[in-house]
């Protein structure tokens, strides 16, 4: 296959690339393949939460913030909420930003937040009668210093309450901290259970812990509230247990998110809640799109002004180029924001910075003597170096702002690495396939021979 043939192949796949990029992001299609926007762009929810101290933990340290909102961050991308913003507000409180939440999810979301999640295994005794016609001193005796009197409750198949049985809970043997896995699924009687599965301390101790509860009841809790007590018929190895109760399906998908999430290490207050309206996204989205459009442009008529015919060119391909970057972004699902317009903007400018490389190094190679189409050739591998270099250093430093960066910097970070990636394939694959197709007609060699020096074609 000759190379005029293989430049046109190439060409007509870039061509279908772009007419499916445009196919992608046109408004015909469904809202799943739109760019979801952000809080600043489309309203959500805004949280604020403070973390209080406990008899355990008498200082909010800057530790137990950061844990508390590791694991506030870690249950709402379990819910599959993408692009939150949670961030510490002063020595002691959390911001939490949902972009797209109304008030009908605000409830799930805040319970899933707030609660505590301490998942615990507790020794337990069934109580033999009424324990209501002994006297308090006689309770006392019977429940012990150790123990506490508690209500355990038995669900049918439907969920419904059948009867509610007194049980004693002892000391703690396993919590949350010794949980390695935990699955959501279904028993015989297709009832959703949350089966777990322990690490191998938690396996240890939920062994021997069976193995002293043969016989007797091992009470689950969460949050101090019993799930359910099962009879332990014998000791169980291998560090699997199962959850059981009335949960409907969301409900056991949320203690799912929870139980992975962990424990919040402090209790923690709601202090503001805010549904807020995309008023102003609605007014910053207008200013945004009318600053890309003036930077694309501007950037455009500068090219053609420069380089006449090859700054076409270069606009052709741009023009590609911000079709896959749209398209890309809506196939990572990403979600928009004012700093990802931002970095949308930057990298408007940076995709042409690699073709004014190129096309001075073309004009050196045209004063040199060299026809046109080896000229083009030996541009752009003379220019590779530099414009590798270049680029894969902003890729660097947007690898290094998703690291450390908020949400909202993580989004300038992603849309800056997106354009400047794409950038490279624009000017190093599509503006080459271009010249190349079009210096290829007879008719535009001369011209082109005749103008480089001034000109830069």
């Amino acid at each position: 296959m000759n190379e005029t043939l293989l430049n046109k192949i190439l060409f007509l796949l870039i061509l279908l690339i772009f007419l499916a990029a445009l196919w992608l992001i046109s408004p015909t299609l469904t809202p799943s393949w739109k760019i979801k926007l952000g809080l600043d762009l489309q309203g959500g929810s805004r949280l604020v939460l403070q973390a209080k101290p406990t008899p355990e933990v008498q200082v909010i340290s800057r530790d137990v913030l950061n844990g508390v909102i590791e694991i506030i961050d870690n249950r709402i991308n379990g819910i599959g909420l993408a692009e939150t913003l949670v961030q510490s507000k002063g020595s002691d409180q959390i911001v939490v930003e949902i972009p797209g939440a109304g008030a009908t999810e605000n409830a799930r979301i805040l319970s899933i937040i707030q609660s505590t999640a301490l998942l615990e295994f507790k020794e337990a005794e069934r109580v033999p009668g009424d324990l209501s016609l002994l006297s308090a001193q006689e309770r006392a005796d019977f429940i012990g210093t150790d123990g506490r009197l508690d209500t355990v409750k038995y669900y049918d198949n439907k969920g419904k309450v059948i009867r509610e049985d007194q049980i004693i809970l002892r000391q703690t043997v396993l919590t949350g901290a010794d949980l390695k896995i935990a699955v959501p699924g279904t028993d015989e009687y297709n009832r959703p259970v949350v089966s777990l599965e322990f690490n191998a301390e938690g396996a240890r101790k939920f062994y021997t812990a069976t193995l002293r509860s043969v016989g007797r009841p091992l009470a689950i809790l969460l949050d101090g509230k019993i799930i359910s007590a099962p009879i332990v018929n014998e000791a169980i190895p291998g560090g699997r247990a199962q959850i059981s109760g009335s949960f409907t399906v969301p409900e056991m998908r949320d203690l799912v998110i929870k139980l992975r999430a962990g424990a919040l290490p402090v209790p923690i207050e709601m202090v503001e809640n805010k549904v807020i309206g995309p008023l102003l996204g609605a007014d910053s989205i207008a200013k945004s799109v009318f600053a890309t459009w003036v930077a694309l442009a501007l950037v455009m008529f500068v090219m053609i002004f420069v380089y006449r015919f090859n700054g076409l060119l270069a606009d052709l391909a741009l023009i590609v180029y911000s079709a896959l970057v749209l398209v890309v972004l809506v196939l990572m699902r990403a979600t928009l924001t004012l700093p990802g317009i931002a970095g949308l903007i930057l990298s408007v400018g940076m995709a042409v910075d690699a073709n004014v490389i190129i096309f001075e190094r073309l004009k050196e190679e045209l004063r040199a003597g060299l026809p046109v189409l080896k000229a083009i050739d030996a541009a752009f591998n003379k220019s590779l170096s530099a414009i590798l270099d270049g680029n894969i250093t902003t890729i660097i430093a947007t690898g290094f702002l998703f690291w450390q960066g908020t949400s909202a910097i993580k989004g300038f970070a992603v849309t800056l690495f997106v354009g400047t990636a794409l950038s490279m394939f624009s000017a190093l694959v599509v503006t080459r396939l271009f010249m190349k197709n079009a210096y290829q007609l007879k008719f535009l060699q001369p011209k082109t021979a005749l103008a480089a020096p001034q000109g830069g074609q």
